[in-house]
């Protein structure tokens, strides 16, 4: 299939592929966290050098998480009752079985064989590689490898599940 950034030229080029695209936008997400400076290096300090969940849960800015929120926001809705994208919705995700936080979304095998339920551990780890979690997960995302972009986006998570 061809596609053309410039519709009225003529001049074309290959579609890039939607990992391609995900892989560079993950990238780009990270550079910029990276430049936002003192805060992230401080909770990161606070957490210590090898934090543990609960010390990331302690450090953890639910307001940057929802920002980085937003890239999941392509795939995936976090409202009470709001449909299902190409990923399912994650209101009140914690605490659901992880093929089963949906009833209309139809999960993979992969998904369904780790059976349990979401914790805040299981979050840590599919955030930071879904495939690693999951082989065979039909889910593009590469992954978050900063711990605290993981406990943000936790949090965020969590945030988004309690009455306003």
């Amino acid at each position: 299939m061809i596609w053309s950034p410039w519709p009225c030229t003529g001049r074309t080029r290959a579609r890039p592929s939607t990992s391609l695209i995900l892989s560079i936008a993950a990238s780009s997400l990270t550079l910029l966290n990276g430049c936002s400076g003192g805060d992230v290096e401080a909770r990161r300090r606070a957490a210590g050098s090898a934090p543990s969940i609960e010390a990331l849960a302690k450090v953890a800015d639910a307001s940057r998480g929802g920002k980085l929120f937003g890239q999941c926001a392509a795939c995936h809705t976090i409202a009470e009752g709001a449909p299902d994208r190409t990923g399912p919705n994650l209101f009140g995700i914690i605490g659901k079985p992880v093929a089963g936080g949906s009833e209309t979304f139809g999960y993979t095998y992969a998904l369904k064989a780790k059976g349990g339920i979401w914790t805040r551990a299981r979050l840590h780890a599919w955030l930071a590689d879904p495939q690693r979690f999951a082989p065979g997960t039909q889910m593009l995302f590469p992954g978050l490898s900063d711990p605290i972009d993981r406990a943000d986006v936790i949090a965020y998570l969590e945030g988004q599940t309690r009455p306003k």
